[in-house]
């Protein structure tokens, strides 16, 4: 198994939130907008990005690392990790699907995203349609 995984931001995610007790728990449309900021060197990537909905992977770097298991804020019950979508886990990979309103040069705004304020953006795909 590689022990040297890197992985390198191709931005940065812009939102209202400044303090982890203003995020959203989870995305929803109605978490208001916000402004994906792709590095210029990027932004060819975005040619003919035109889905309804993307799935952005983000990295959760203020999250803890060592907890296996928490309490779900939703029904208070006790999980594993890889049964929530906590942001305290091993590899603190987070993924949000969000509603895509515009792209501008190198700028996305979107609808639904519950991280911290200049979060580092890893990765943008299009959703798959719904069928």
């Amino acid at each position: 198994m590689s022990t040297g995984i890197r992985v390198t931001p191709i931005g940065s995610i812009r939102t209202p939130y400044k303090t982890l007790d203003e995020c959203p728990k989870g995305p929803d449309e109605n978490n208001g907008k916000a402004k994906i900021e792709l590095l210029p060197n990027y932004a060819d990537g975005l040619l003919k990005l035109e889905a309804e909905e993307v799935d952005l992977l983000y990295w959760f770097d203020k999250a803890p690392r060592d907890q296996l298991r928490g309490v779900s804020p939703h029904d208070g019950i006790e999980r594993g990790v890889f049964a929530m979508r906590s942001p305290h886990r091993p590899n603190p990979i987070a993924l949000s699907r969000v509603k895509l309103l515009s792209i501008s040069g190198n700028i996305l705004t979107v609808s639904g995203m519950d991280c911290l304020d200049g979060t580092a953006l890893l990765d943008i795909k299009p959703a798959p349609r719904k069928r």
